[in-house]
């Protein structure tokens, strides 16, 4: 299960990796998309949205539970409400 996890979450980053190279609309500003954005603009906009979707499924499916189990050192101690 977790080869499957991992395979699938490389071919994710390839895909969004792959996406990012738009050599197909670097001299064109037709069309406009909404009548007022050039397509390249608006296809970077289309791809940052994506690339969030991708960093949310990372950071949910890939994120090294053990960084999460901090442990407080001895000095260290939550200050309660009153002490504030």
């Amino acid at each position: 299960m977790k080869t499957t996890k991992t395979c699938l979450l490389t071919l994710l980053v390839l895909a969004v990796y792959a996406l990012h190279q738009d050599s197909w609309n670097w001299t064109k500003a037709e069309p406009l998309v909404f009548g007022f954005l050039p397509v390249g603009l608006a296809y970077h906009a289309g791809y940052s949205i994506l690339c969030a979707i991708a960093m949310a499924v990372l950071v949910k499916f890939a994120w090294p539970k053990h960084l999460e189990n901090v442990e407080p050192q001895a000095g260290d101690r939550k200050q309660s409400k009153e002490e504030v």
